[in-house]
């Protein structure tokens, strides 16, 4: 039968009605379900809410990062693609982020040759280093990673006190069950962390898992110029936004996929830019430490 009998167009019509009845339906269905207790729930966020570096820092992945330059109108005038292989790093340390490719162009073998021998001599060091500790370095450490732990509960709890938090609906996202919230910074909000008083001059709407209490995507937004170095290094225009959007990898952890930005600013309060870009994380696999040996799990 031709595709373009009537007979057939009315088939498909049909057919695209059931469907869009049918989802239709399943969202009214979704939404006729009472949301969670706000107080209950924030609380289990606020156990489980990560940040990026804390996730990914268990395992080895693919990175593909895009920056561009764009003209007044938001078109781009210049583009930039690295792809990296990147490595938890030593601790206190950066992640390990090995360029592999730029522009299409893989890196010389040689050269990857050499950052690997010297962040194998690296990690050897780093080894040796830590066999001869004292008891009071070791309770250095332990001091400084309290001090983190601290500081990064105290931004937690900065976001209760910087925004409005509201929730606002229940959404699907890849197939899963997540719970909308809008954050609004409240007027005159104090903060107790650098983080903190970064928040004030942003808006964000977020989307938390139902079942996992963690962070599956954030849309942020400046509401207002932003200031870095006291204005004297560079200054971020109002409307810049960036979105972190977040998967289930093996059924186990909500890991980075996708980072977008775009926004405007000057540098040294002189040079007027206007950026965009993109990094995309894939190919995830579990990765323990070894500073003994060269890295491992390479493709």
């Amino acid at each position: 039968m031709n595709p373009s009998t009537p007979i057939t167009r009315h088939r498909v019509s049909t057919t695209v009605v059931l469907t869009v009845a049918a989802v239709a339906g399943a969202t009214l269905i979704a939404q006729d379900r009472p949301l969670p207790d706000f107080d209950t729930f924030t609380a289990q966020v606020k156990k489980h809410l990560q940040t990026d570096e804390d996730l990914q820092a268990g395992y080895a992945f693919t990175e593909r990062e895009t920056e561009q330059k764009l003209d007044g109108s938001g078109r781009v005038k210049e583009q930039n693609v690295k792809v990296y292989e990147v490595y938890p790093g030593l601790p206190g340390e950066d992640r390990y982020r090995r360029l592999i490719e730029e522009n299409g162009k893989p890196v010389p073998p040689a050269e990857l040759e050499k950052k690997d021998r010297e962040r194998q001599k690296k990690a050897e060091q780093y080894a040796r280093e830590q066999t001869t500790l004292s008891e009071s370095d070791r309770q250095r450490q332990k001091r400084d990673y309290e001090k983190a732990m601290k500081e990064r509960r105290e931004a937690i709890d900065d976001i209760f006190n910087v925004f409005d938090v509201r929730m606002v609906g229940r959404e699907s996202i890849d197939g899963h069950d997540a719970i909308a919230f809008t954050l609004t910074p409240r007027p005159k909000a104090t903060a107790s962390t650098d983080s903190g008083r970064m928040m004030r001059h942003f808006s964000a709407r977020a989307w938390i898992s139902e079942s996992d209490y963690a962070l599956v995507k954030v849309n942020v937004e400046a509401v207002e110029p932003v200031s870095f170095g006291l204005g004297l290094l560079a200054r971020l225009q109002k409307g810049a936004t960036a979105s972190y959007q977040r998967r289930k990898v093996n059924g186990e952890s909500w890991l980075p996929a996708r980072v977008t930005y775009r926004g405007s600013g000057r540098v040294l309060l002189v040079k007027s830019m206007h950026l965009g870009g993109t990094s995309e994380f894939s190919n995830y696999r579990k990765f323990s430490v070894d500073t003994t040996t060269e890295i491992a799990g390479r493709e």
